[in-house]
């Protein structure tokens, strides 16, 4: 998932047409295997990078606080029952983390 953008899912996964082998093949194992109520089995795949902010690098102000911008990149597939995807969707989130006893 590191490389991978909307652009790059888009041209290589179609509904109706890509089989759950060719995904494995290309993504991997997933994160995350679940099924629907209707029996469809659901794979995610998660990717995280946190960078930490300036201000985490400040001795001592670490101890206090902690800052880092996290992007993350989700994609959802649900296949159907001939293991042929039914539906996708990839998103990229960008968020902060904050942690300690400043925030």
């Amino acid at each position: 998932m590191k490389d991978q953008t909307s652009s790059t899912i888009r041209d290589s996964i179609f509904e109706g047409v890509t089989t759950k082998d060719l995904i494995r093949a290309n993504m991997g194992e997933a994160t995350t295997v679940t099924f629907t109520d209707g029996g469809n089995e659901v794979w995610t795949y998660r990717y995280d990078r946190s960078v930490p902010q300036l201000h985490s690098f400040i001795p001592y102000a670490n101890l206090v606080s902690s800052v880092a911008d996290v992007k993350t990149k989700e994609l959802v597939v649900m296949f159907d029952k001939n293991n042929v995807v039914e539906k996708y969707v990839m998103r990229e989130v960008s968020s902060v983390k904050k942690v300690g006893l400043a925030y």
